[in-house]
């Protein structure tokens, strides 16, 4: 096989990008110094998952608070699937503003908001749903005139009040 057309494989043989990625998680060369990932498939409690997503937002690592968010999407209760769904959303949609990706910041940082919504009155795990969907909405609507790449963390929202 051509050295082009193999893949990278985890240790169960899934295809799996092994190159470092920066700290938006953009792929970097091999060999290159990256940002460890966080580890994928790991059950945390709510809690948890709120602690080490918050703390990646503050560090300005959207894209790995959203791997984290997407674990609670994949193994909590149907029941609160759309919530975290959601919060990956809004990691992504953060992501994509400090890439400069600026339209696909504002469509995924809306459809976020969407997501999450349903979840205003009741909001899980002390989560501030409502602060989050205003943020998201205030900062989807400035997209279209940005022109300078955002800091992602002097953005990142709180999760919780």
């Amino acid at each position: 096989m051509s050295e082009r057309l193999r893949r990278d494989r985890d240790s169960d043989g899934r295809a799996r990008n092994a190159r470092p990625r920066d700290g938006l998680g953009r792929p970097l060369p091999y060999g290159s110094p990256g940002v460890e990932r966080a580890p994928e498939g790991v059950e945390r409690t709510p809690d948890a998952t709120v602690a080490e997503a918050q703390q990646l937002l503050d560090d300005g690592k959207p894209f790995h608070a959203h791997e984290v968010f997407e674990d609670a999407w994949k193994s909590g209760p149907d029941a609160e699937r759309g919530l975290w769904r959601g919060l990956a959303q809004l990691a992504v949609g953060l992501t994509h503003a400090a890439r400069g990706n600026f339209t696909g910041a504002a469509s995924l940082l809306t459809r976020g908001a969407e997501s999450i919504e349903p979840f205003t009155d009741e909001a899980p795990h002390g989560i501030d749903v409502a602060g989050l969907c205003d943020w998201a909405v205030t900062l989807a609507s400035g997209m279209p005139t940005r022109t300078e790449l955002p800091d992602a963390s002097t953005i990142a929202p709180r999760l919780r009040p």
